[in-house]
């Protein structure tokens, strides 16, 4: 059975009990397998997971978005049982932030392209909830899915410029069997719109170069945000129905 926390120092109280190495998965709710598929990582490496359960609004630069994010913390809370969690984090905004967001990470440089150039602020936003609840936490792991590429990336470089006892794992995208990634936002996709988000993950994995994906994109009456190669990997991301959807590749086939 999972233990639902949601203050601090009941957190404290718990945490001083526990021997052994700590594994955690921030989420933002609205769990599926991929989200399932971190958690799975961190029971069969570490005696004790924690996942935390909070939509921060820190990271929203749209209002909208913020407003229509779902939010399914029962179902949550059932499928974490399941899994055998122990212990469920689930925090209100003013537990994490009591100074009102006046305290904050920023991040100077790879924060400011693919998702950062279109979402003003977005990663001040994560990295200070990350930085924040790895506090909390304490964990000794922490597992974040590569979907959120950058986010990964700017999560394991603020780890290691601030010397955090902390080891971020990566983990592989999971796709449903379209290939579209999985992600919260997808369910709130009419049937229409999840075709043609699966064509959006098709095109972006088999298109030759940017430009001529922006315009096959494009052709396909999606608003495009960007489609750019950094890294190694194609990153992309697209506008369906209202809802924005990201998604990246490897421009070499992985072994």
């Amino acid at each position: 059975m999972t233990t639902i926390v949601r203050t601090v120092e009941e957190w404290r109280r718990v945490r001083s009990t526990l021997d052994g190495d700590v594994g955690f998965v921030p989420t933002m709710g609205a769990l599926h397998e991929g989200h399932l598929s971190l958690v799975r990582r961190s029971l069969n490496e570490n005696p004790h997971t924690v996942v935390s359960i909070f939509v921060n609004p820190t990271q929203f630069n749209d209002a909208s978005d913020l407003e229509h994010y779902p939010r399914t913390e029962d179902e949550d809370l059932r499928m974490l049982g399941e899994a055998g969690v122990d212990y469920a984090f689930l925090p209100s905004r003013e537990i994490i932030y009591p100074d009102e967001y006046r305290y904050r990470v920023t991040e100077s440089e790879f924060s400011r392209v693919l998702c950062g150039a279109h979402r003003p602020g977005h990663f001040d936003g994560v990295l200070t909830v990350c930085l924040r609840l790895f506090s909390i936490v304490r964990p000794t792991r922490a597992y974040f899915g590569e979907k959120d590429y950058q986010q990964l990336r700017l999560v394991e470089n603020m780890a290691r410029s601030f010397f955090l006892d902390l080891e971020i794992v990566p983990c592989p995208i999971v796709r449903e069997p379209d290939g579209l990634a999985m992600s919260s936002r997808n369910r709130r996709l009419s049937a229409d719109g999840r075709r043609t988000a699966a064509e959006f993950a098709r095109v972006l994995r088999e298109g030759s170069d940017p430009a001529t994906i922006r315009a096959e994109l494009g052709a396909m009456n999606l608003v495009v945000d960007y489609v750019e190669e950094i890294e190694g990997r194609r990153f992309g991301a697209v506008v369906v129905e209202g809802v924005r959807l990201i998604d990246n590749v490897p421009l070499t086939p992985e072994a």
